[in-house]
């Protein structure tokens, strides 16, 4: 197995450079636009997807990104309604490029005895082959010299680079470069997308060959930032990862440290928190109260086995994770959980299927068709009975407040968490913190300009030398042009309180109609259904088109550290199963409806006595 050099680097230099990095734009942050994307996207150059079929490559991704048609494996075209803003191809850094060589007569991996089902005419010979694979990468690692090609590797990575720069177009479409790292010990995931600001890219990625720990991935993009290269990593799918992802250890077993926050929090400001493989938001045993906790839910590790193992809640959603920070931000005096929140896609078939009504599946020849799709929940009951998810979601969204439509841009927003996550609606969000918002401000014609003068946007921290009693939070949410009504916005708080001990509770704040909030239990009544799951079809008949309001928190305690973050919930609607049964003529499967959503990066409050320096 090969392994980089990592060399140590002193905190001046990596101070410098990161400044340098992160340079400000000129635009006033008043005009930052709302930026809709994808920042995880495979195509054939990834080993699964083309162990499932996909035949498209990064060009095709950016076409079908731009609003393009493009050819799905599964012998139809697709296409998007709405072009996105951005993407970024994502492809695996391990094996990279090298599963086509098994069909390549030139090459020496066609006589191995795996290349037998990857060219078989049955799909899920392929698949086979490819849980064989990754099962070797779970455990043992044997097949890794085996598959590892270094030429192979690198012709693929100038691949994605070479069309990542063909398609960009700052102002109307942005590609960002970039990578998967995928670690997955004993079926776990630790996986990372990994991202640079513009076209300055290490001239190989690091992978899971280099090394399976996320330390040494930090440390390998610190040299990089200190050369002038920047990029982060953005941990996806916790909720697969069995608690390691957001744990209070290391990669060694060895309690954080402040060093270890402060490393983590430099390389991973972002957090995807929604895509295919369910959301990774809240889970209900965690988050009790929580009635909108048990949405899309993917509760099992990452393995190939006909009953895989359950994945522990804990250390594996951000909204504990998030608490986490808090107790390790008093104990250590760095938080290193301070990300901020997007959505992306994940998918393994080049083509993003983000919308519920236009669903394509994500595993190319395994689940391109409503048909393929019915026939492979038939066949899952036994894992079904285990508590095995069977269907993926249609995905999500990252959105940005960017300057302007270019790489740095929107890594720059990334890299100060203005970012906010969809499940692939594009409701337009706003979240803003401070001390003296007047009650109105909202309505106000320069309602965000007053908030950045006298605040702070979502992603940020609160000053907490400006504090006259307690917070308030301006949030103001707008429905998807294309999509439902807003039913709801949320402010979701998490707080230590005098023991210690981390808390949450969350806040309706602004709704549609006349619903009141119940006395006796708190809840607000649920805002009702129109779907028909008959024809999987819905009205916008109840809802609000759009839901403001300005929040100060009634429950404050000034020497408790805290987070807020916003989650918007639209009106109930078809998922993208319920379409898939009315081509099918068949039964819908439960869930039939779903609540699309938002979620906001959070805002933090650190008490003036413990604030870094202090």
């Amino acid at each position: 197995m090969r392994r980089l050099p990592l060399a140590l680097l002193s905190c001046a230099t990596l101070l410098l450079a990161a400044g340098a990095a992160a340079a400000a734009n000129t635009a006033a942050p008043a005009a930052r636009q709302v930026l809709y994307g994808d920042l995880h996207i495979h195509t054939a150059l990834s080993a699964d997807a083309f162990s499932t079929g996909t035949r498209t490559l990064p060009d095709d991704a950016y076409r079908y990104a731009r609003g393009e048609a493009i050819a799905h494996g599964a012998g139809f075209t697709v296409q998007l309604k709405r072009p996105l803003d951005f993407a970024a191809v994502t492809e695996h850094s391990e094996y990279l490029g090298s599963m086509r060589e098994f069909l390549n007569p030139a090459s020496p991996l066609s006589r191995h005895p795996l290349a037998k089902l990857f060219a078989s005419p049955d799909p899920a010979d392929a698949f086979k082959a490819l849980m064989q694979i990754s099962d070797d990468a779970s455990h043992d690692g044997s097949l890794d010299e085996l598959l590892d090609l270094p030429e192979v590797n690198m012709a693929a990575w100038r691949e994605v680079i070479a069309a990542a720069e063909r398609h960009n177009e700052p102002g109307r479409f942005t590609t960002l470069i970039g990578y998967e790292w995928t670690s997955t010990p004993d079926e776990i995931n630790l996986h990372r997308n990994v991202l640079f600001r513009g076209s300055a890219v290490p001239a190989t990625p690091f992978s899971r060959i280099d090394s399976d720990k996320p330390e040494d991935l930090w440390r390998f993009l610190d040299e990089q930032r200190a050369q002038g290269i920047e990029g982060m990593a953005i941990p996806h799918n916790s909720n697969a990862s069995d608690g390691m992802m957001w744990a209070r250890m290391d990669s060694a077993g060895q309690p954080v440290d402040a060093a270890w926050a402060r490393q983590r929090s430099r390389n991973e400001p972002i957090a995807e928190i929604v895509q295919i493989k369910g959301q990774s938001e809240a889970h209900p045993l965690l988050s009790t109260e929580d009635e909108f906790a048990n949405y899309e839910m993917w509760t099992t590790r990452m393995s190939g086995a006909k009953i895989p193992r359950a994945s522990k809640p804990e250390g594996s959603y951000a909204r504990d994770a998030l608490k986490t920070g808090l107790a390790l931000g008093a104990s250590l005096g760095v938080n290193p959980y301070d990300f901020g929140m997007i959505g992306s896609s994940d998918t393994h078939n080049s083509a993003p299927p983000i919308e519920e009504d236009n669903y394509h599946g994500k595993l190319t020849q395994l689940d391109g068709t409503a048909a393929m799709r019915a026939g492979r929940v038939a066949r899952s009951a036994e894992a079904r009975a285990a508590g095995r998810e069977t269907a993926y979601s249609a995905a999500g969204l990252a959105a940005v407040w960017a300057d302007a439509n270019t790489r740095e841009a929107i890594y720059d927003a990334l890299r100060r968490k203005e970012t906010f996550a969809t499940s692939g609606t594009r409701i337009s969000l706003r979240f803003f913190g401070g001390w003296e918002f007047a009650p109105a401000l909202v309505q106000a014609p320069d309602f965000v300009a007053q908030a950045y003068a006298s605040g702070v946007p979502m992603g940020s921290q609160l000053p907490a030398g400006a504090a006259r009693g307690a917070p308030r939070f301006a949030v103001l949410a707008t429905k998807d042009p294309d999509g439902a009504n807003l039913d709801r916005v949320q402010i979701i708080k998490g707080w230590l309180d005098a023991e210690g001990r981390a808390q949450e509770k969350i806040f309706d704040v602004a709704w549609a109609g006349e619903r009141v909030i119940d006395a006796a239990s708190g809840k607000l009544p649920a805002v009702g259904s129109t779907v028909d799951v008959a024809t999987a079809t819905y009205r916008n008949t109840i809802g609000a088109a759009e839901l403001s309001a300005v929040w100060q928190d009634p429950e404050f305690q000034p020497q408790a550290r805290a987070f807020y973050y916003v989650r918007v919930l639209e009106i109930p609607t078809p998922r993208w199963s319920t379409f898939d049964a009315v081509k099918l003529g068949t039964a819908a499967q439960e869930p039939a409806a779903i609540q699309e959503r938002a979620w906001s990066s959070p805002i933090w409050f650190v008490p003036a006595a413990t604030e870094p320096g202090a």
